[in-house]
């Protein structure tokens, strides 16, 4: 049995790490808060937005039109973005993104496909380094230090278009975790170039000057290529940046969680610790009463 000594340091160790984790849950929350209300404003504009393009893609089919709206026609090579964060401590946050991630992996080269990983947090790499290393081209790391921002997201996006520009790739999608609650993150993957065809949609041959699908008429001015050209690396910005909000929001959202579980237990580790601690000093009390009375009992 250990010794009362023991049981002592176990609990002031156990007693300094509930200090850490309440702290980090204390800071975390705090972060969440502006984190959440980032993410809620950028979702109608990221929204509309890709509705928009989505539309306009579906009249450009066919290998007319922008590349990064019509696509380059063909599906072979796609670039998974994997974006995960740097840190740990957060509960099931980088796991729940790296599993859907393997699971879109698998199935894409499941179906012939060609597979390129670019990782975006140290995290998805470490995971994804020891089954796919192989396919990861690209690891963009500290984002949003000290605060996350628009130019964030230029980074990965100018890295993005390099590669699309030299034709590396075919269809980009982006694996991250929608933030829902602080206890509940939706992992997500959502295309990204080109945007996905609406579910429901009548398209029309574009006119020069105009787009009308699904009942909408778009009207270029001055110049639909020029418009274009400068909306199409816009909104794969806007996109990436609505994905890196939203991890955020969800990771601060779960290392919340996280330390608040850590903290509880803690607590119940210390109650168990004190108990046995107690047990322990009564029975060598016990013992040695035991000891002086056998003792007075043989003299």
């Amino acid at each position: 049995m250990p010794s009362l000594k023991t049981y002592r340091l176990r609990i002031r160790s156990v007693q300094s790490t509930q200090k850490i984790t309440k702290a980090m849950k204390m800071v975390a929350a705090a972060k969440l808060r502006r984190a959440q209300e980032q993410a809620m404003a950028a979702r109608p504009y990221a929204e509309a937005m890709d509705k928009i393009l989505a539309s306009l893609g579906a009249s450009f089919k066919g290998g007319t039109g922008p590349r990064l709206l019509a696509g380059t026609g063909s599906d072979k090579v796609h670039l998974l973005i994997v974006a995960t964060a740097d840190r740990g401590l957060c509960g099931g946050f980088n796991s729940t993104i790296v599993r859907e991630a393997r699971r879109n992996i698998r199935a894409l080269l499941a179906e012939g496909k060609t597979v390129k990983i670019m990782c975006v947090g140290r995290k998805g790499r470490d995971q994804l380094r020891r089954d796919f290393g192989n396919h990861i081209v690209e690891t963009i790391t500290d984002l949003g230090r000290p605060r996350l921002s628009f130019g964030d997201a230029q980074k990965v996006t100018t890295r993005v278009m390099e590669m699309f520009a030299a034709g590396e790739f075919d269809i980009a999608s982006v694996v991250f975790n929608r933030f829902k609650s602080a206890m509940t993150q939706i992992v997500t993957r959502q295309q990204i170039i080109p945007p996905p065809a609406p579910e429901v949609a009548e398209t029309a041959a574009p006119a020069p000057t105009s787009a009308t699908v699904g009942g909408a008429v778009y009207e270029f001015e001055p110049d639909e290529g020029e418009i274009l050209a400068d909306l199409l690396p816009r909104n794969l910005t806007v996109q990436i940046f609505r994905v890196l909000l939203e991890n955020a929001a969800s990771f601060y959202g779960s290392q919340m969680t996280a330390m608040d579980n850590a903290s509880r237990n803690a607590g119940e580790v210390i109650k168990k610790l004190t108990l046995q601690m107690n047990r322990s000093r009564q029975a060598s009390i016990t013992k040695e009463l035991i000891e002086i009375i056998s003792g007075a009992e043989a003299v």
